[in-house]
């Protein structure tokens, strides 16, 4: 099946107690045994769900893997990847990523004996000169949040795997629609489900995808030993979500370049970071490893943090929240807001300033999109 056929059918067969078309929440917490010693299917929604199952199969179909986790979590996804790891592994991080997954290497992972790298993955040579004996782990993340630097996945994957070592993609930006890293060769790949994937931000969730069959499994008994996994109801909302992701992400793509194009034409913008711009530095690299560039990008303002404050209070229809990928539009100041668990030093290390604002571009007409801009910079 093509990949818009399966965000409808996938793992999503008519139940077969009473043929619902769409598949049940089976909100229970354990399953009758046939008799001592033989459970049917499911004994323990910990350990397995019907309702989660049937989610799990459409993530791994819709990123080309064969094994895929739900989780409670974006965050429960990531600490379920983590927990792979052991006291005196090393793990590379690329420098620029999601604040709440900075505080989790930085304070959560290296607590426990992991020694955690944070290196410019855009430079290979750093990343060679970066791997040790003890590496175990290399963490990208491209798009950027919120940056939108792009990582070459596939070079980065041909060097994990010369070296023996996992590779690991969050492609929450740009969700399978437009970006499938297995293909480019990465091990596993993760999700917050609960932005494009689910899409209505009406739930949070996270997912891991992956292809080979050990990975599987050590994963599998992860969630299932840790109790990260993700609620049945959960569960229905994120599938009912997927249904209708293709629609979505090309109107996002389409809303978000037009925004990012009349932006980049604007006095009072500095500079517009969306790799679908002929103007982003690695555009190259968006037109080869991506089909599309998603809904969420960043902007530097004229003026500093002043504008940048002055904006987010005046916009009407755009709404200041943290969180990104719903089919509503939002803005927020990474600087205080979703980085603010990042050092100060670390920020602006990393190009993370307090003139930068980021955007999620919803599916609203985008002429109601550029005239609230127009509005607020004015």
């Amino acid at each position: 099946m093509r990949y818009e056929t399966l965000t409808v059918h996938a793992g999503q067969k008519p139940d077969p107690a009473y043929g619902a078309v769409m598949p049940p929440i089976y909100q229970v917490s354990t399953f009758a045994f046939r008799e001592v010693g033989k459970p049917g299917p499911f004994d323990y929604s910990r350990s397995g769900n019907p309702t989660r199952q049937a989610l799990e199969t459409c993530l791994a179909a819709l990123e080309g893997g064969t094994h895929g986790f739900a989780f409670g979590t974006g965050m429960a996804a990531e600490a379920t990847v983590l927990g792979m790891l052991r006291a005196g592994d090393h793990i590379i991080v690329h420098n620029d990523l999601y604040g709440g997954t900075y505080r989790l290497l930085d304070s959560v992972t290296a607590r426990h004996g992991v020694a955690v790298e944070f290196v410019n993955l855009r430079d290979l040579e750093a990343l060679r000169a970066a791997i040790r004996p003890a590496t175990r782990m290399i963490w990208t993340e491209t798009p950027t949040n919120p940056l939108m630097n792009l990582l070459d996945l596939a070079a980065i994957a041909e060097v994990a795997r010369a070296h023996g070592i996992l590779s690991v993609c969050d492609n929450t930006f740009l969700s399978p629609h437009f970006q499938r890293p297995l293909d480019l060769g990465i091990d596993l790949v993760l999700h917050s489900t609960t932005k494009y994937i689910n899409g209505h931000s009406d739930v949070v969730g996270g997912a891991v995808v992956v292809k080979d069959a050990a990975l599987a499994a050590e994963l599998g008994f992860l969630q299932n030993a840790m109790g990260s996994c993700q609620a049945p109801f959960d569960c229905f909302l994120v599938l009912r979500g997927i249904k209708t992701l293709p629609l979505r992400m090309e109107a996002h793509n389409r809303n978000a370049l037009a925004v990012a194009r009349w932006l980049e034409a604007h006095p009072g913008v500095l500079r517009v970071l969306h790799p679908g711009l002929e103007s982003h530095p690695q555009h190259a690299l968006a037109l080869r490893q991506m089909t599309g560039f998603g809904g969420t990008f960043s902007f530097r303002l004229q003026g500093g943090q002043e504008s940048a404050l002055r904006l987010l209070s005046r916009v009407r229809l755009f709404t200041l929240a943290e969180s990104l990928g719903g089919v509503e539009s939002l803005i927020e100041h990474p600087w205080s807001m979703t980085h603010v668990s990042m050092p100060e030093e670390v920020r602006a290390a990393a190009g993370i300033t307090n003139d930068l604002i980021r955007i999620s571009v919803g599916i609203e007409h985008v002429d109601d999109l550029i005239e609230d801009l127009r509005q607020a910079l004015e």
